[in-house]
C-alpha cells in the first residue's frame, strides 16, 4: 500500500510539474522569439499603432484595443443573458429545462468556425440591411454621441458584429457554471427566504448569488478567457483592417484574428512582431486570471472565509 501511495504520489508531482514546465517553456518561446521586436521597438511597441511590413514598423496597440472592445462587447451582451437563462432552466419545470439545457449544451459543440461562416453569411448582411439602413434613415450619424459610438464610417464587417458572434458563443459556457451554482444551493437556503416572505427574485439576489457569487464569477471568467482568444469566428466578421477602432461599427482586427491570417506568411522582424502579439495575449489571459482570483480573495475575505 505504501509503495502505491507513493507512485501516485510520484506521478501526481510529475503531471503537476511538466505543466508549470510547459507553461514556463510558452513564457520563453514566445519571449525569445518576440526579443528582436522588443530590441527595436521597446514599450512603444505596445504604445504604437502603425503596422506596415514594408518599412519594417510595427505597434500592437490597435490590436489590443481591438481585442478588450469585442471582448467588451461580448461580455456586456453574455452576462445578463447568461444569468436570465441559468436562473430560467433552474426554475422553470423539468421537462422545460431539460430542453434548454440540452439547447444549450448543443451551442457550446458547435465549432467556432461554423460560427464565422454563419456570421459572415448571416449576421454582416442583416447589420448591413437592418441596421445600417436605419442608421441612414434616421441620420445618427448627424448627432455626435452616435457618431462618436458608432464611428464616422459603418460597416456590416465591425466590432459590434464580432462581439454578437463572441456572446453567442460564450454565453453557454457561462450560462453553464450559473446554472450549476444555482442547483447548489442548498434547498435548506431558500425556503427559509420564502420562509420570511422574500420573492422568488429577493431569494435568487440575496440568498443564491451570495452564495454562489464566486461560481458565478468564475463563470464570467470563463467565458471572458473564451472571448480574449478566439480566433477563426471574429476572423470572419472583422474586416481584418490594422487600423485603431473609430466606432463599435468600424471595421479592425484583434491579436488573434492578426497572427491567424499574417503568420504563415511572416518572416523576419514582421514575425518577431506576431511572437510579441502572441506574448501580450498570453499576459493578458495571465493578468486576467490574476485580477480574478485577487477579486475572490477578497470576496472571501469579506465574507469572514478562510
Amino acid at each position: 500500500m505504501q509503495h502505491t501511495d507513493k507512485l501516485f504520489r510520484t506521478v501526481c508531482l510529475s503531471c503537476a510539474a511538466l505543466i508549470a514546465l510547459l507553461t514556463v517553456g510558452i513564457f520563453l518561446q514566445l519571449g525569445i522569439h518576440s526579443s528582436d521586436a522588443w530590441s527595436k521597438f521597446g514599450l512603444s511597441f505596445i504604445t504604437s499603432d502603425a503596422w506596415d511590413p514594408a518599412t519594417d514598423t510595427y505597434g500592437a496597440l490597435a490590436n489590443i484595443v481591438g481585442t478588450l472592445l469585442t471582448t467588451g462587447i461580448a461580455l456586456l451582451i453574455a452576462i445578463p443573458l447568461a444569468f436570465v437563462s441559468a436562473l430560467f432552466v433552474t426554475e422553470a419545470p423539468a421537462w422545460i429545462s431539460r430542453i434548454l439545457s440540452q439547447c444549450l449544451d448543443l451551442l457550446a459543440a458547435i465549432p467556432s468556425v461554423i460560427y464565422g461562416m454563419w456570421g459572415l453569411y448571416v449576421l454582416v448582411p442583416l447589420v448591413d440591411k437592418v441596421l445600417l439602413r436605419l442608421i441612414d434613415e434616421h441620420r445618427l450619424l448627424d448627432i455626435d454621441f452616435f457618431r462618436l459610438l458608432l464611428g464616422e464610417t459603418c460597416y456590416g464587417m465591425s466590432f459590434l458584429t464580432a462581439g454578437l458572434i463572441l456572446a453567442l458563443m460564450i454565453l453557454p459556457y457561462m450560462s453553464a457554471v450559473m446554472r450549476d451554482v444555482f442547483r447548489m444551493t442548498p434547498p435548506m437556503l431558500r425556503e427559509s427566504a420564502y420562509g420570511i416572505g422574500c420573492t422568488r427574485w429577493e431569494a435568487t439576489r440575496d440568498v443564491v448569488m451570495r452564495y454562489g457569487i464566486r461560481g458565478l464569477l468564475g463563470g464570467i471568467f470563463i467565458g471572458m478567457g473564451r472571448a480574449l482568444g478566439e480566433t477563426m469566428a471574429v476572423l470572419f466578421v472583422i474586416g481584418n483592417i490594422m487600423e485603431m477602432p473609430d466606432g463599435l461599427l468600424s471595421s479592425g482586427t484583434t491579436i488573434a484574428a492578426t497572427l491567424a491570417c499574417n503568420f504563415a506568411e511572416a518572416d523576419g522582424m514582421q514575425r518577431s512582431a506576431l511572437f510579441a502579439l502572441g506574448l501580450i495575449l498570453l499576459l493578458m489571459s495571465f493578468g486576467i486570471q490574476i485580477l480574478s482570483q485577487y477579486y475572490l480573495h477578497l470576496t472571501r475575505k469579506n465574507r469572514g472565509e478562510s
